[in-house]
């Protein structure tokens, strides 16, 4: 019986591959790059950096977000300075939710479930995001509250002792492999993997679940 269900926020419930994608080519947009890559293609290579960023030591999610924007300017040569940090900080603020998030929360809430958010932020990011959620969620974890960031182990141990059920009651809701699926998974989480993309999967750490979206979860929840 699963009691609480644990989610990534960004690029699970709230649509970071098109945010984070937009963002970077409208910077390459005004930085006049003459060799425009799609936004997917800047998007993958921010995430790179971004992911040994906060594999070192411990900054604020501010920091790592201004960093390696910064290396990305760097590599492509565009202008960077302060304001950028800035603005990538006011974008995610303000990233909307996938369609369905809101209202598949909503029924796996009435269904029973807890809701609880596993983040890699800072805790002053994320509330803005829950208001873009309009769900009451009844606990969130992010890196700020750990000191680290997934895929440490740290965060779901700490989430985990937040919770106070046993791992094996706890279903870990996410779209990414390498931050969140395989630690949740060791952790001894039941783990759901939302499949938006119909993508074979990007790495042998094993789920429980595959949904296309989270109306998988909303039914699930409600046939326990």
């Amino acid at each position: 019986m699963i009691r609480t269900a644990t989610f990534d926020c960004y690029g699970t419930l709230v649509d970071w591959e098109g945010g984070i994608g937009s963002f970077l080519y409208d910077k390459a947009l005004r930085a006049r790059d003459r060799e425009l890559a799609p936004g997917r293609e800047l998007r993958e290579r921010w995430e790179a950096i971004q992911f040994e960023l906060v594999r070192g030591q411990y900054r604020r999610y501010k920091e790592i977000l201004a960093e390696s924007l910064r290396l990305l300017c760097t590599e492509r040569g565009w202008p960077y300075d302060e304001s950028d940090a800035k603005a990538i900080v006011r974008a995610i603020r303000s990233w909307q939710p996938f369609p369905d998030t809101t209202p598949a929360l909503r029924r796996a809430r009435a269904a029973g479930l807890r809701l609880v958010i596993v983040s890699n932020t800072d805790r002053d990011i994320l509330e803005h995001t829950l208001r873009q959620l309009e769900v009451p969620f009844d606990d969130f974890v992010t890196a700020e509250d750990v000191g680290a960031y997934k895929p440490s182990q740290r965060v779901f141990e700490h989430a985990l002792e937040r919770i106070g059920e046993p791992p094996g009651d706890v279903l870990h809701v996410a779209f990414g492999f390498k931050y969140d699926i395989g630690p949740a998974a060791r952790a001894g989480m039941r783990t759901a993997w939302v499949n938006r993309h119909a993508e074979p999967p990007p790495g042998e750490e094993p789920y429980d679940h595959e949904w296309r979206d989270l109306w998988g979860l909303a039914e699930f929840a409600e046939r326990q």
